[in-house]
């Protein structure tokens, strides 16, 4: 458990879902975690599972990528934001003659010597999605799993302001 943190819940599981709404555009959602701040209560991110669309095969490089961040964003991001949580990609690499599928992600799960991989202080996160190459829109699902909490005064304010000024 982090310093000046006390846990409210047990384990939740929380789905979301994005979905471009034409072919190759960023889309972007926001999910409310529901949190009261007079409480002071942020949400202790333990695992994030995202699952990015398959992009279509064509005759050229197609792929779809994802992120899952605190702020709101005007791109898919990577993981060195501050702000991102996790990010993953699918991509097919093709030419007129063959084609090759992969998929880049952070670990779904961290290393057993982490207490948690990031803390939202504020009242929703939010997750972004844009694909290239694709002929229909493309999206990801997901889930984050994590655990309610209030923070000692100090801590709390210390957490949003960090989570907000680094929007």
């Amino acid at each position: 458990m982090p310093t000046g943190l006390k846990a409210t819940s047990s384990t939740v599981a929380i789905g979301f879902s994005v979905e471009e709404t034409a072919p190759n555009t960023f889309a972007q959602t926001q999910v409310d975690l529901n949190l009261s701040p007079l409480d002071r209560e942020v949400f202790v991110v333990l695992a994030i599972n995202m699952d990015p669309f398959t992009p279509d095969l064509a005759a050229s490089d197609s792929k779809v990528e994802c992120s899952l961040t605190t702020t709101s964003q005007t791109s898919v991001q990577v993981l060195s934001n501050s702000n991102c949580l996790a990010a993953s990609g699918m991509f097919i690499k093709a030419d007129a003659t063959r084609a090759v599928a992969m998929q880049s992600m952070a670990g779904e799960t961290p290393p057993a010597t982490l207490d948690y991989i990031g803390i939202i202080a504020t009242n929703d996160f939010f997750v972004q999605v844009k694909g290239l190459g694709n002929t229909t829109p493309r999206g990801m699902d997901g889930k984050l799993y994590g655990y309610r909490a209030t923070a000692s005064a100090d801590i709390f304010a210390a957490l949003v302001q960090s989570e907000v000024l680094s929007a």
